[in-house]
């Protein structure tokens, strides 16, 4: 119901939000321009070819490695590593919210064997590594640091990022796991040891492009961004010496977002640039241009690609594109391109190939990277540009009023809640065009999306092999000495001593995933971010007043208001759909019950039933749809309550549809079902006795 990058995003009107897609990630590494004296032509050289990447990791490590290995031998020189669910929430593949989960949308770490799996016969000393992770960012880069000691690597030589921001999780994503105070700890410990022992690490990569999946406005997107740098860098302050600070701010980077108004984020990046560019110097008063300059790499925006006339998409990708690499003074680091077919399923090797070539094209055929900045000057720009720096300072100067952005995450979860209801109710009342959506939708057949492997399917027997090698890991470690690593790990994490070193410890001693998860846990406390969704009514009347005659029509029949429960089984932290769903149940008159993410079908029944909900509604995004559901139905029924209508919303094949509506599904929705009056005129007849009497 509703990508950190990842199975794929979900459109406006879906129940499901964002996912994640195996993109293609390039970056962009900008070279001086040189000229050849006594050439009348002056023709430029470049001074090195671009870092070629692929974002990935699937199955098993195994499975992973291989794919690895073979991208390196096609020419690839760095690796970006996609992690599963569970990896990226500290369980272990066999824990109970992990089922369905293993090896879906990225690679599952459990220990330091599946890491070692995954980088086998690739020198980590001579290799750049992007690990897209957060919450558990310490113990990955514990692992990836053990791993490359058993390879006899010199650690000081290791070259990568770590995303290591988990603000963003508590706004969009969903994939934290403590409280802000000690996630924000343990981000600046991550940054303090790599700048004492992995000198060529960056230890966080600010990730702004969830932020606009959720709905964020560009100076939102902006604000946001920028006061999570802020945060991070006052924390990091206390834990490095003052005279190794600057080149600290040097090393932070970004991760954003660049939708399909392409001169809108051009402008964006300009002030993104512009922005960074003051609060290095005027808060924290770098002197060195070259610390201050704004680094980043970009996902063009998932968000606005399309199930309907999917083809199309490709365009979309193109635009946005060039959003990132027309302005020279604010082009992207590194770009990272979502496949065509992404709002359909996982795409094909083929798919991700056809993505890198637009890449390849831009650089190589194209004249772009011969000139200077095209824009520079240019009035409209700047108007624009001025325009954004002004708002990103007002909400900025907002979140400082608020005490910086750990205090002011409810408040932010709220504003991108709303952002991302008027983003939606423009697409549904024809405000905004979305070609093949809400105007020109007759289309011919896509020859493209023709065939059985037009969409790459997971291997389903991954998760048992995971499970089985993960049991027999557990069997032939000493568990004396796992223990008494997690002990001290523990310990560490509650006294504040910087977490890394007990960290690598326990990676070397053979603790899992999910055993450093626990100990964090235990020290800082389980954690549920706010949902942003009030149980006040909005002031959005515009459309909604058949509908919320319905409901009182159909309450007054049911003897009590109709009670909607929206559930999110599982680990899928995409929550922007779900979100939507329940603001737009709300504002049409419906008792709403929606308590966010990360519930299992047990816990989803049991509100059902004590809260008499008349129909159950679930957002699966990460394409765990068929066990979930199949659970969450058996025990509907085992707990009387087979009789209420549940419907599910998702990236979900038609052949998918058919099996979830064979288990008793009421209504299956995907991305092309962008309205969402409709779905809420759907939820009353389900829960109308005369409707239901009449079938």
């Amino acid at each position: 119901m509703s990508r950190e990058p990842q199975a794929p995003p979900c459109r406006p009107g879906s129940f499901c939000s964002a996912a994640y897609g195996h993109a293609t990630l390039l970056p962009v590494y900008l070279t001086k321009r040189s000229f050849v004296k006594g050439d009348p032509m002056t023709q430029p050289t470049k001074d090195r070819p671009w870092l070629f990447r692929t974002y990935a990791g699937h199955s098993t490590a195994a499975a992973s490695n291989a794919l690895y290995r073979a991208n390196l031998s096609r020419g690839q020189t760095g690796l970006s590593v996609a992690f599963d669910l569970p990896t990226q929430t500290g369980y272990d593949s066999d824990h109970e919210l992990a089922r369905g989960e293993v090896g879906k949308v990225g690679v599952p770490i459990n220990h330091l064997g599946d890491m070692r799996a995954l980088f086998r016969d690739i020198p980590l000393d001579q290799m750049n590594t992007s690990m897209t992770i957060n919450a558990t960012a310490p113990w990955l880069l514990a692992l990836y640091i053990a791993a490359a000691e058993e390879q006899g690597a010199d650690i000081a030589a290791l070259q990568g990022t770590v995303q290591n921001d988990i603000i963003k999780e508590y706004l969009s994503r969903g994939t934290y796991i403590c409280p802000p105070r000690p996630s924000l700890r343990m981000i600046t410990d991550v940054a303090a040891y790599t700048r004492e022992h992995l000198p060529k690490w960056n230890p966080m990569n600010v990730c702004s492009y969830h932020l606009q999946e959720a709905g964020a406005t560009p100076e939102e997107e902006l604000a946001f961004a920028l006061a999570t740098a802020i945060a991070v860098l006052d924390d990091l302050q206390g834990k490095v010496a003052p005279q190794d600070f600057p080149a600290m701010v040097g090393r932070i980077s970004f991760f954003v977002n660049a939708g399909i108004r392409f001169v809108t984020e051009m402008c964006k990046m300009r002030a993104f640039v512009e922005l960074w560019d003051e609060i290095c110097r005027e808060r924290y008063g770098v002197e060195d241009p070259k610390f201050r300059r704004f680094r980043y790499g970009v996902q063009v925006n998932s968000l606005g690609l399309t199930e309907q006339q999917p083809e199309n998409n490709v365009y979309r990708i193109l635009l946005e594109m060039l959003a990132v690499t027309l302005s020279k003074n604010a082009r992207a680091r590194a770009v990272q391109l979502p496949a065509w077919n992404e709002a359909l399923g996982l795409p094909r090797p083929w798919d991700q190939q056809w993505s890198l070539r637009m890449q390849q094209i831009l650089a190589y055929e194209t004249d772009l990277l011969e000139y200077e900045d095209l824009f520079e000057g240019n009035p409209a720009v700047e108007r624009k540009v001025a325009a954004l720096k002004d708002g990103a300072r007002a909400e900025l100067a907002q979140l400082d009023a608020m005490g910086g952005v750990v205090e002011a995450i409810e408040h932010m979860k709220s504003r991108l809640v709303e952002s991302n209801a008027a983003r939606i109710g423009r697409i549904e009342a024809g405000e905004t065009t979305v070609v093949g959506v809400n105007r020109w939708s007759e289309a011919e057949p896509s020859p493209l999306t023709a065939g059985d492997d037009a969409i790459m399917v997971s291997d389903a027997k991954a998760e048992a092999d995971q499970i089985a090698r993960l049991t027999a890991w557990r069997a032939e470690r000493d568990e004396a000495a796992v223990a008494a690593a997690l002990d001290q790990l523990r310990r560490d994490a509650a006294s504040g001593v910087n977490i890394m070193p007990a960290s690598i410890a326990a990676a070397r001693a053979g603790a899992t995933t999910g055993e450093w998860g626990d100990m964090v846990r235990q020290a800082f406390g389980q954690y549920r971010a706010p949902t942003g969704v009030s149980r006040n009514p909005s002031n959005r009347t515009e459309g909604l007043e058949e509908l919320r005659a319905r409901v009182d029509q159909v309450s007054d029949r049911l003897g009590r208001r109709l009670s909607f429960l929206v559930g999110k089984p599982g680990l899928d932290g995409h929550s922007n759909g779900a979100e939507q769903i329940a603001a737009r149940a709300r504002d049409c008159g419906m008792e709403i019950s929606y308590d966010g993410i990360r519930l299992t079908p047990a816990e989803i029944v049991a509100a059902a039933g004590e809260g008499k909900a008349h129909v159950v509604g679930l957002s699966i995004l990460s394409g765990s749809h068929l066990p979930l559901i199949a659970e969450l139905m058996e025990r509907m029924g085992a707990a009387g309550l087979g009789h209420v209508p549940v419907v599910v919303g998702g990236i979900i094949p038609e052949e998918d549809a058919d099996r979830l509506r064979a288990m008793g599904v009421a209504r299956v929705y995907t991305p092309k079902d962008f309205q969402l009056n409709t779905i809420m005129a759907d939820i009353v007849s389900l829960a109308d006795p005369e409707a239901v009497a009449a079938e």
